[in-house]
């Protein structure tokens, strides 16, 4: 197969990339209510979880319902499903009203939500394929809870004196696993807003209600990183990691952690675990299906001595995702800016975007300066698609 060639120039690290305008700002606000019958083994505080949960995912369905019918949103070639999914993680749930008599919980909650900041954030996880398998996975756990909770509930009521006792701590344990969902999915949501004190603070909720919570230990660790606090990050990952072996986005996050305290036999390590399954697993997460990492050869080009090390690390961040041929080499080049171009397929320099944008979003060290991005698309029309981005 023909082999493609792809330049990028990083020439800075002090950058993120800018998301599209979409329409002015509009606030819409969903309010729905729900009334849990409680058995006689619930307890005002399993009461409230459960009702928590049911009527989130009642806004979040009307909220879903609302953005199938957004231009923007349609573009997105989106099933409400998917969409539902990814809002999880974006918007929080306000309650507005609750009350309790002792046997039946009535829970009023509400979801106010700027479309512009939502469907931007959709726009930007629709095409994290990593951060989007975890929010499909919390919402399967989600609903695997739920399911467990009400076999409980039967169970529970037909049992016997020596086994309700047993049936009784599955049942507390359950409700404690659903309630880390509802802190885990606040911790995401303060992460995207920026608050990452506040999200430390809601994954540690999370764990402390369920300690085989991996997810809950990963974001964590990602939010540690944000913080600079790497050795902590690493201590999460570590647990995380041990919880689930098969968590390759974690040894990935954890090399570059070892590579910030300068343990680089470690991070070395951790790069040599991406196993090729997990690879080519992500290789197969492309814009569109059946983009081919392996064929692609890229070169990150740097100008600076002090920006080797962020090339080094970037070529084993793409080398995780598929790619198969990364070089890295040092070019006599003032200019500060990135460049890239691609001379055939579109989805496949949108993937290789995509990439550089993860990369530089989970850096505790990128200085956020405004960027924009223009197209040279017009001024050399023999290549597919040219871009240089560059600082304001």
């Amino acid at each position: 197969m023909k082999s493609t060639l792809i330049r990028i120039t990083l020439i800075s690290f002090l950058f993120v990339l800018s998301i599209p305008n979409f329409t002015s700002a509009e606030i819409k606000t969903f309010v729905k209510e729900y009334t849990y019958q409680e058995s006689e083994d619930d307890s005002r505080n399993s009461s409230r979880t459960i009702a928590l949960s049911m009527v989130k995912r009642l806004l979040l369905e009307e909220l879903g319902t609302y953005l199938e019918s957004v231009t923007e949103v349609q573009n997105f070639q989106l099933t409400k499903d998917q969409i539902v999914t990814l809002t999880a993680g974006i918007v929080q749930t306000e309650i507005v009203d609750e009350k309790w008599d002792g046997r039946i919980y009535r829970l009023r909650a509400r979801i106010a939500a700027d479309s512009d900041n939502v469907i931007k954030s959709i726009d930007a996880l629709r095409s994290d394929r990593e951060k989007t398998k975890e929010l499909e996975e919390v919402r399967e756990r989600s609903d695997e809870q739920l399911q467990e909770i009400e076999r409980l509930r039967k169970e529970l009521a037909a049992a016997k004196d020596e086994s309700r006792a047993k049936k009784k701590a599955a049942y507390d344990d359950t409700i404690s696993s659903l309630k880390a969902i509802e802190w885990f999915e606040k911790g995401l949501a303060s992460g995207r807003s920026g608050d990452h004190n506040n999200a430390i603070e809601n994954f540690s909720m999370a764990i402390n209600l369920d300690p085989k919570f991996a997810m809950a230990y990963n974001n964590r660790g990602n939010t540690y990183i944000n913080l600079g606090k790497h050795r902590q990050a690493i201590e999460d990952y570590n647990k995380a990691i041990e919880l689930n072996p098969k968590y390759a986005e974690t040894y990935y996050s954890r090399g570059l952690a070892y590579g910030k305290v300068n343990d680089h036999e470690r991070a070395s390590v951790d790069s040599a675990v991406i196993a090729a399954p997990q690879r080519k697993e992500a290789a197969e997460g492309g814009i569109k299906k059946g983009t081919t990492l392996g064929r692609f050869k890229v070169y990150i080009h740097y100008a600076r001595e002090k920006d080797k090390k962020m090339a080094e690390d970037f070529s084993v961040y793409l080398k995780s995702k598929g790619y198969a041929s990364v070089e890295t080499e040092k070019i006599l080049h003032k200019k500060r800016d990135i460049r890239y171009f691609h001379d055939e397929d579109k989805d496949s320099a949108l993937l290789l975007k995509k990439h550089l944008n993860d990369f530089l979003a989970g850096s505790a060290n990128t200085e956020k300066v405004n960027m924009y991005i223009k197209n040279l698309y017009f001024v050399c029309p023999a290549l597919f698609l040219l871009g240089r981005l560059y600082f304001k």
